[in-house]
């Protein structure tokens, strides 16, 4: 079975945002800025950091969130994603995409293995 994605107007506007606001889980709080990238048309978002309460790890034990993106939220669901090739895509989008020179450093950290392993892809929810 193929994965859901989101349409063309949503990847094309997360491609061309810096940040979008991302909430995990289904419990309210408050949508915090990631960075996301899009990788053969699909998006993806890393953690910097892996603490007991980040998002990434709500993700885990709850995969339903939701994005704010081009002025509207949507409901997503985010799955671990593994895969050289692919995870290779991810980089070369942050790289591409988050070229400023005050950005490498967070790119070069996005690229380290312990942060490849945390990939996450976010796709739509019903």
């Amino acid at each position: 079975m193929r994965d859901k994605r989101f349409p063309k107007p949503i990847v094309e506007a997360v491609h061309a945002t810096q940040i979008i606001g991302i909430r995990a889980g289904m419990r309210p709080h408050r949508f915090i800025g990631v960075w996301a990238v899009v990788a053969n048309g699909r998006v993806f978002v890393r953690p910097w950091t892996n603490r007991p309460r980040s998002w990434y790890r709500v993700f885990l034990e709850d995969p339903r969130g939701a994005i704010q993106v081009a002025g509207r939220t949507r409901r997503v669901r985010a799955a671990a994603r593994r895969g050289e090739r692919l995870l290779d895509a991810i980089d070369r989008g942050y790289r591409e995409k988050y070229s400023r020179p005050y950005q490498r450093n967070f790119v070069r950290g996005f690229a380290r293995p312990r942060r490849r392993a945390w990939t996450l892809e976010l796709m739509p929810s019903a």
